[in-house]
């Protein structure tokens, strides 16, 4: 098959690219002009296309003749964030991939949303078939995806073949967002942590490459997959990396000090235009809000078989020691 990637030099994108490539497919790898930092694809294979995501013609002249196409690409933040760059890279882009793989007649769409559009669960575990009931948005990017999600069900309902996964916390030895946090504990630099009991769901990125692989063979048009391997607290986390690596779990701060420092942090960073490591926003990620999901849909359907999620922590371990 010939596939059309977005986000393709991303965390995600890059291993979705190799995956596909291993499998015997083409792919052309959608590539910002703006920053072309190719060192995630080096050494694959790929064509290239350039342009913005929300530069339709662009993306419709790069999957010209695509059968499937991923849509991956996304602006993912918490804290202090530029709500209308967000907007423009998570909804005007998702339309604007949706509409050329609409004029491209592709086989198959599969699109990469997130729990988060189930909003706050408050500890319940939900599957597919929850519908939100949390009525405002704990974040910029929350909003934004779940605007994007409406309009992906809107053209499955409308016929088109689209698919969506909604990943948990994607982990691996190159992510860039909880990767740092581990580097950093692996170096013993790392000597105090917030909110041990926070729940994180954990899908290691080769096991959601794969996923979103039989997704496009096998997924009925407008289906929706949680992809998550189960959760962990964050206390049980570091017990677990700890117990790997041999070095101490951190320290846990008390609430009380880190909602202080997270709202004094959170001014600071309204005045000089800073995202700060913690602010109100990623305080309230971290005591005040729980999504728990059930990703047994993938497994029962597609055949989907993840990592369980002790042994993607134990490799993460494993990669930064070789």
């Amino acid at each position: 098959m010939k596939a059309f990637v977005t986000g393709a030099t991303g965390f995600t994108g890059s291993h979705l690219v190799k995956a596909l490539l291993k499998q015997g497919h083409t792919v052309t790898a959608f590539v910002r002009p703006s920053s072309p930092n190719l060192c995630r694809l080096e050494g694959c294979n790929v064509n290239l296309a350039y342009g913005n995501i929300t530069d339709e013609d662009r993306v419709k002249a790069g999957m010209a003749d695509a059968d499937w196409v991923f849509h991956t690409a996304a602006f993912v933040e918490l804290g202090l964030v530029d709500d209308a760059k967000m907007e423009r890279a998570n909804v005007e882009g998702t339309r604007a991939v949706l509409n050329a793989a609409r004029a491209a007649n592709v086989s198959k769409m599969v699109y990469c949303s997130t729990i988060g559009i189930y909003g706050d669960t408050q500890g319940r575990v939900v599957d597919e078939t929850f519908q939100r009931t949390q009525k405002d948005f704990s974040s910029a990017y929350d909003r934004t995806k779940y605007i994007a999600q409406n309009a992906i069900d809107r053209a499955a309902a409308e016929g088109f073949p689209v698919v969506s996964v909604m990943p948990s916390g994607i982990f691996g030895a190159d992510d860039p967002h909880f990767g740092p946090v581990i580097q950093n504990f692996l170096k013993g630099k790392l000597r105090v942590w917030a909110g041990g009991e926070r729940v994180t769901g954990i899908v290691h990125v080769d096991d959601l490459a794969e996923a979103m692989i039989l997704a496009a063979e096998k997924s009925a048009p407008g289906e929706h997959y949680i992809l998550s391997a189960g959760d962990l607290t964050t206390r049980e986390m570091f017990d677990i990396l700890s117990q790997a690596s041999g070095m101490p779990a951190p320290r846990e701060l008390p609430e009380p000090l880190v909602r202080f420092i997270g709202n004094v942090l959170d001014v600071i960073g309204r005045v000089i235009h800073w995202n700060p490591p913690l602010s109100r926003e990623r305080v309230h990620y971290v005591y005040d809000r729980c999504v728990r999901v059930d990703g047994s849909k993938a497994r029962r359907v597609l055949g989907w078989n993840p990592r369980p999620v002790e042994q993607t922590l134990r490799e993460i371990v494993a990669a930064a020691g070789s």
